[in-house]
């Protein structure tokens, strides 16, 4: 049997859908990602604690950076017909050490530049896809719920939230 990243997800956390241009979805959320990230240069070196995990800037965009990279390997794993390698990382639950870095424009500008980068990747994907390559059955989540879930992204910078001066 394919496995596919989303195969370990129980059933009722699948992700709804609805009839939002899927080309739009990632680069919307890591626009609001983004948004929120522009007032990390405030942070105060103190990891936040939400949801039972502690948060810095450097993890919440190494979060939001994982999640994008490791759904659009799926994506177009499926789309080739192969199988996915097996995730190995700890998700959320891992804080590096890197992770309690300083955080500086110059961060926030690289940080800006990858997540952008993969969000064009993820928009010029999706546009060659037709509605029933989206939205065809599998053994995993269709694509189309695939692409709704990474939408979920900003869950990551919503966990440190906008910080003020």
């Amino acid at each position: 049997m394919t496995r596919y990243l989303t195969d370990d997800v129980p059933d009722d956390e699948v992700p709804e859908t609805d009839d939002r241009d899927v080309t739009t979805l990632i680069p919307t959320a890591v626009d609001e990602v983004l948004a929120t990230a522009e007032t990390w240069l405030a942070w105060d070196g103190r990891p936040r604690y939400c949801d039972g995990n502690a948060w810095t800037p450097h993890k919440a965009l190494r979060r939001v950076t994982d999640h994008l990279v490791d759904h659009l390997a799926e994506i177009e794993c499926r789309l080739a017909g192969v199988a996915t390698l097996p995730d190995r990382w700890h998700g959320r639950k891992l804080t590096l050490d890197s992770d309690a870095a300083r955080f500086t424009e110059a961060d926030l500008d690289e940080a800006t530049s990858r997540l952008r980068r993969l969000a064009l990747c993820y928009r010029a994907r999706l546009a060659t896809l037709p509605a029933d390559v989206l939205d065809a059955p599998s053994d995993a989540w269709t694509l189309r719920q695939v692409v709704h879930h990474v939408a979920n992204v900003t869950y990551y910078a919503r966990m440190l939230g906008p910080l003020t001066p």
